[in-house]
């Protein structure tokens, strides 16, 4: 392929599109705006539905013979050295489905660090594929976990030398990353493929200064989310392969299976120009963002009681290998609240919403599209609140196991207690029984238990404290947690 990224593929088809005034009988049925409702038009403005068109017979004729989709996603895998991309308009959710199903299948095993985002649970459910869990490396003293080590997944192959491959997640949502070069070293000496659960990560192939990306790191698949750290609307999503361990034929089936049949063309074209914005001028826009990361992490380092988590917090022995400092963590326990009230209050009192709030902390994700005056904005907020501290103080605390509490016992493979007979029981009787649902504290959407685990004391305390102080629990069958779904018949 002539590579040529001022091409936006996707985009130029959409401008064709109107120049030739197609007319479609066709789908969607608001018909380039024409059917829409006159208040939605007044709020989303006419643009949206102008870019919401049929991908094949409307972007592109019927057999998709412009090759509009290809040639995108050709350029993308350029951008980023890749040897395959492929889009996807379900987020990373169903990107990461995908990768694990063209690793493993029903009834096999898969290395997965426990610190994986429910997508990955709900992977294993759909699927029958048994985890192996690796264990993340907690901070005792901060309580946070980061990505496992390469040693821990070089001993669950050793344990487990069936196992299909391995998946990690780096970054994590508070910008901590794995060793992805050792880990992958450790699967390929097995010749096992790694996946990378790169969501957070769409930005680190633009900068020398960002921690290493997944494929340069040597992984075979890689997830990410371009709406997250990158310019495309929420759900764009890519993943990237690239090495012999899989068929990209094989891949490109697995994500049509997960995947809609009515892709929406506007979240291909958000893809399409954030790779062309960031090949042209993504070190730039990158390296602005990382200077103004600097500076406002050192102001906000100096707000008394407010702490700016750094390399030196995250990384070292035993902890995370590397550090992203886009995603601004402030441990605020030195106030006396929680993150949670804090976040509420600082939304309430300055319209701005925190990425991640937990029992200790809140996160403040800047991107490119940040300056001077969000961040100003920021800081003018976290100075009013640790002014008015002393009215969160009353906060209610959360009981935060000890590392070796967290673990349960997977006593049940995930989709076998999922979709077993199950019973909804009292959280007071919920102790010893195993349970058939996810529960997961959100965001950054980590499940603390899941389907299969037995469920202890401390778990049960962790998330009944945590919802009391404000932790949000979606999935949970009854949010407020009075009541648990567990197994029939464990």
């Amino acid at each position: 392929m002539d590579v040529n990224h001022d091409e936006a593929p996707v985009l130029d088809a959409l401008a064709r599109y109107h120049e030739l005034d197609e007319l479609g009988f066709t789908p969607p049925g608001h018909k380039q705006a024409r059917g829409a409702d006159p208040r939605a038009r007044a709020v989303l403005g006419d643009a949206v539905f102008f870019g919401d068109v049929l991908a094949n017979g409307g972007l592109d004729d019927r057999l998709a013979r412009g090759g509009v989709l290809e040639r995108a996603e050709d350029l993308m895998a350029d951008a980023v050295h890749a040897e395959h991309t492929f889009f996807s308009t379900c987020g990373s959710s169903l990107s990461v489905k995908a990768a694990m199903l063209v690793v493993t299948c029903p009834g096999n095993r898969l290395l997965v660090g426990r610190d994986a985002h429910k997508s990955v649970i709900a992977g294993l459910i759909l699927s029958g594929v048994e985890p192996v869990w690796v264990e993340p490396q907690w901070d005792a003293e901060r309580h946070i976990a980061h990505p496992p080590s390469p040693a821990a997944y070089a001993q669950a192959f050793t344990e487990h030398p069936d196992a299909d491959g391995a998946l990690v997640t780096s970054p994590t949502p508070y910008g901590a990353t794995a060793d992805l070069a050792a880990i992958a070293d450790v699967c390929h000496r097995h010749g096992k493929p790694l996946v990378v659960d790169e969501a957070w990560g769409a930005h680190l192939p633009f900068h020398g200064d960002l921690p290493t990306w997944a494929m340069d790191a040597g992984a075979d698949i890689c997830v990410t989310s371009i709406h997250k750290m990158g310019s495309g609307l929420e759900q764009g999503s890519v993943f990237h392969l690239q090495g012999d361990l899989i068929d990209p034929a094989e891949l490109a089936s697995r994500a049509d299976l997960l995947g809609t049949t009515s892709p929406n063309v506007l979240l291909y074209a958000g893809i399409d120009a954030w790779r062309r914005q960031m090949v042209q001028r993504g070190h730039i826009l990158m390296g602005r963002a990382l200077e103004l990361a600097r500076r406002t992490r050192t102001a906000i380092e100096a707000i008394d009681g407010l702490h700016v988590n750094d390399a030196a917090d995250f990384c070292g022995p035993h902890l995370a290998a590397d550090f992203d400092p886009l995603p601004v963590v402030i441990d605020i326990s030195e106030l006396g609240t929680t993150g949670y009230r804090a976040a509420d209050w600082l939304r309430a009192h300055h319209h701005l919403d925190p990425h991640l709030a937990d029992h200790r902390r809140i996160s403040a994700q800047l991107t490119h599209a940040d300056d001077e005056d969000t961040t100003r904005r920021l800081l003018s907020a976290l100075r009013d609140l640790t002014d008015h501290a002393d009215s969160l103080r009353d906060a209610p605390q959360v009981a935060v196991p000890a590392p070796g509490e967290l673990r349960m016992e997977q006593a049940q493979l995930p989709r076998d207690a999922y979709f077993s007979r199950h019973e909804t029981v009292l959280l007071a009787e919920a102790r010893g029984r195993i349970a058939a649902e996810m529960i997961t504290p959100y965001p950054p959407g980590i499940p603390a238990v899941l389907p299969g685990e037995r469920l202890t004391e401390p778990v049960l305390r962790y998330l009944t404290s945590g919802v009391a102080a404000g932790m949000f629990l979606p999935d949970a069958a009854d949010p407020r947690l009075k009541t648990i779904r567990v197994t029939a018949d464990g």
